[in-house]
């Protein structure tokens, strides 16, 4: 196992990444986020990342209802830090490309070249409805020929002088934005449909995928590497895990169930139907959902040597590049994790690499 990439996906919106009442709730402050980046930056992880998040989900935690905003943060974030990657997320179907290509060669300038660009194309309707910029009318696939259209605007508007370009979603004539950066912002992209996969292949630099099981997971890595590999490219795959970490497996299994105790069904029915499931389904689905549901990502929970084995399981049998781990308190739990369990993951991959 050669050397993987960990970082962390900040905790930008209320709440962090639990829908439990009674499981820790970051505040969306930037104090609060710079801590956290200045934790990962001293533990030795490799990036920062955080959404854009433009409405929450309510229910009695009001989850998300309150965030800050990604690419303002990120780079306070950049002049905080001075080693971590440093990854801002940009949504396609808000910014236009060439407000977004400005944007993040300025950040690269901030960062010193550690800028990376999250790309997505929205997928929760009630985020851009409120702000009249949802068109119910663009399928899936062509919200991905959108991003492919609107990547390759940026990514043209980075390197040539002037860019003449006629889209069905925007218009650049003779556009000019410079400087250019100095070296190209890494380009990310989540998704695990076919066609996230074939966008993630020809244009990011890392892909981020969820899955069903790890057999799954494993074939959309390989899915992705071989596309990537096919244009000659390559890119590096990632999924995300949720750390529950304490001095024994039994006292993280604890945490576990008191936190799921806490399920928020009110914000689990408001995010379900956000994905666009009927209110009825998803209300009767929230209503009988597993105190598990209030983790958003897979999860381990045990002491240092359990999460250990667990990380390295997943990236070996899946054939992942590295994680993106979410910290239920990232003062605490990221300390420890820093403490105990990277170490011995990065000695480990040294060792097999």
């Amino acid at each position: 196992m050669s050397r993987k990439d960990y970082g962390i996906f900040l905790p930008i919106g209320s709440g962090g990444w639990m829908l439990s009442t009674t499981a820790p709730h970051p505040q969306a402050t930037y104090e609060y986020n710079k801590r956290a980046a200045l934790h990962a930056e001293n533990i030795g992880l490799d990036f920062i990342m955080s959404m854009a998040k433009w409405r929450g989900f309510g229910g009695t935690t009001d989850h998300w209802g309150e965030s800050l905003e990604s690419m303002t943060m990120m780079s306070a974030l950049a002049e905080a830090t001075s080693r971590v990657q440093v990854w801002a997320t940009m949504h396609a179907n808000v910014h236009h490309p060439a407000i977004a290509a400005k944007m993040y060669t300025t950040l690269q300038q901030i960062s010193g070249g550690r800028a990376g660009m999250n790309i997505v194309n929205g997928s929760y309707a009630g985020e851009f409805t409120q702000f009249g910029l949802w068109d119910a009318e663009l399928s899936h696939a062509e919200r991905y020929r959108m991003t492919r259209e609107w990547t390759e605007a940026v990514n043209r508007l980075w390197t040539e002088h002037s860019v003449s370009f006629e889209s069905d979603f925007f218009t650049l004539d003779e556009a000019e934005s410079r400087p250019h950066p100095e070296t190209k912002p890494t380009i990310i992209s989540a998704g695990r449909s076919a066609s996230a996969r074939e966008f993630q292949a020809q244009y990011a630099d890392g892909a981020f995928l969820a899955s069903d099981t790890l057999e799954e997971m494993r074939e959309y890595s390989r899915d992705v590497h071989a596309r990537a590999k096919s244009l000659g490219r390559e890119v590096k795959t990632f999924s995300m895990l949720t750390v529950v970490q304490d001095e024994t497996d039994e006292a993280a299994a604890e945490k576990v169930r008191a936190w799921g105790a806490g399920l928020d069904r009110e914000a689990l029915t408001s995010m379900r139907i956000a994905w666009g499931i009927p209110e009825q389904q998803a209300r009767s689905w929230a209503e009988d959902a597993k105190g598990e549901q209030a983790f958003q990502t897979p999860y381990v929970s045990g002491d240092a040597n359990t999460v250990l084995e667990h990380i390295r399981h997943i990236v070996g049998e899946a054939e992942l590049d590295g994680l993106m781990l979410i910290f239920p308190e990232y003062d605490q739990d990221m300390v420890l994790f820093g403490e105990t369990v990277l170490p011995r993951l990065r000695e480990l991959d040294g060792a097999a690499g």
